[in-house]
């Protein structure tokens, strides 16, 4: 019997573990995937809980609701990988062995990182929105805050989901524009890029919104300390900004067992080859998601348009035939702007967000670097898809390889 070996049961190794049962008999492979948490997270809806849109009960399944029949599961502590002898360890010593192994660990705040960030004021004054404890700690602190400089800092790149910090900022302008207390709210958004975004046409369209709504944008900046007595976080060129909110994006890194496992590289990411997603190092090992060091977004969409091209490279290489498929960097986001709206953008490696429309060319129904209400739906909609259709593993009506048709360059 033949093993695969799934480590991380969050969207990646999970669409992975729906995706290979379909492929390999069930006489011939036995699947196995292995995490320590039983609860899978809704991650995109972290960012609706402090604005009172969801509960923590909106955003948590169970994750045996999307495990398909015939995957063995384990509920265990990773303590680390052998890559030289096919083996991982678990933290209660038991040892699995594999002839593939899909790494899907993902990557986790990590604010000690940040000197001062997880001090005194932590939850009280100072709030991530990247984890669930932190969203709704913020959500009660919004209900009785009575205004001052809310300042929203990105720590440094990467991060999951890079479009998030600017989703709450605009949602902040149109939560406290609906509370009456805008007036006595300054936002500022605080980031270690050169503008709100990467990418040149994306950065200006939102660097645009955010001038509109009266968000003012602090870029360059990249954080030495936070300042708790102050209250004020400080760049290391000396460039200060004062706070009575701060909610922060703290550093990302990858799991720790990528580290034990001498497998990472100083962020504990996997080296991947970008359009194989094969280890570097090891080739009957594949790495997908948040857990590889390929240069793309930490995002939902990535894992999803990469679990098509890992699908079709894993069959590949258990078939011994050369690899048919390479992965172009493809990712799209909704945006929320706030007030019911949102915009889109679709980009890769090599080709930044443009103008258009999409799925559909010329038909949409979504608007690339456009804001609309159908945008807004689009992103609504896709709790639903998430949990029903992408973690299953099933098939959706988007290409995997970025298309160029319906954009105007």
């Amino acid at each position: 019997m033949k093993k695969l070996l799934i480590l991380g049961a969050g969207t990646a190794g999970t669409m992975m573990a729906n995706k290979m049962r379909k492929h390999l008999e069930r006489d011939e492979w036995e699947i196995t995937i292995v995490d320590q948490f039983k609860t899978h997270y809704y991650q995109p809806g972290f960012l609706f809980i402090p604005f009172g849109i969801y509960t923590k009960d909106d955003v948590i399944k169970p994750k045996s609701d999307f495990f398909p029949v015939g995957v063995n599961v384990i509920y265990s502590k990773i303590d680390k990988i052998q890559p030289e002898q096919n083996n991982v360890l678990l933290e209660d010593g038991v040892v699995l062995k594999y002839d593939y192994l899909i790494i899907a660990t993902g990557c986790k705040t990590a604010p000690e990182e940040v000197d001062g960030l997880k001090d005194k004021l932590w939850y009280k004054e100072i709030f991530d929105f990247y984890t669930v404890e932190g969203a709704s700690a913020l959500a009660d602190h919004f209900k009785t805050w009575k205004g001052g400089d809310l300042v929203v800092n990105i720590s440094e790149l990467p991060y999951k989901c890079p479009v998030a910090p600017l989703e709450f900022v605009f949602y902040a302008d149109a939560f406290f524009t609906e509370r009456g207390m805008r007036d006595k709210v300054n936002i500022t958004y605080v980031t270690p890029m050169p503008g709100a975004f990467t990418k040149p046409r994306a950065t200006k369209m939102l660097g645009e919104l955010l001038e509109e709504k009266n968000i003012k944008l602090i870029p360059d900046f990249a954080i030495m300390e936070v300042n708790n007595d102050e209250k004020k976080i400080v760049d290391y060129g000396g460039t200060e900004v004062p706070f009575d909110c701060l909610v922060t994006i703290p550093p990302n890194m990858g799991d720790e067992l990528i580290s034990r496992s001498g497998m990472g590289d100083d962020m504990n990411y996997v080296p991947t080859d970008k359009h194989t997603l094969q280890s570097e190092k090891y080739e009957n090992i594949f790495v997908i998601g948040d857990a590889a060091n390929i240069p793309t977004s930490k995002a939902g969409s990535v894992a999803h348009f990469a679990a098509d091209i890992l699908e079709e490279n894993l069959m590949c290489s258990i078939e011994g035939r050369p690899y048919t498929a390479s992965f172009d960097g493809h990712a799209n986001c909704y945006i929320e702007t706030g007030y019911g709206k949102g915009t889109l953008i679709d980009f890769n490696y090599d080709t930044e967000p443009l103008p258009g429309s999409f799925p559909f060319p010329g038909l949409g129904p979504f608007g690339l670097l456009k804001v609309s209400r159908m945008n807004h739906y689009g992103k609504v909609m896709f709790r639903w898809i998430y949990w029903h259709i992408l973690l299953k593993g099933k098939e959706l009506p988007i290409d995997s390889e970025m298309q160029m048709a319906g954009k105007k360059l």
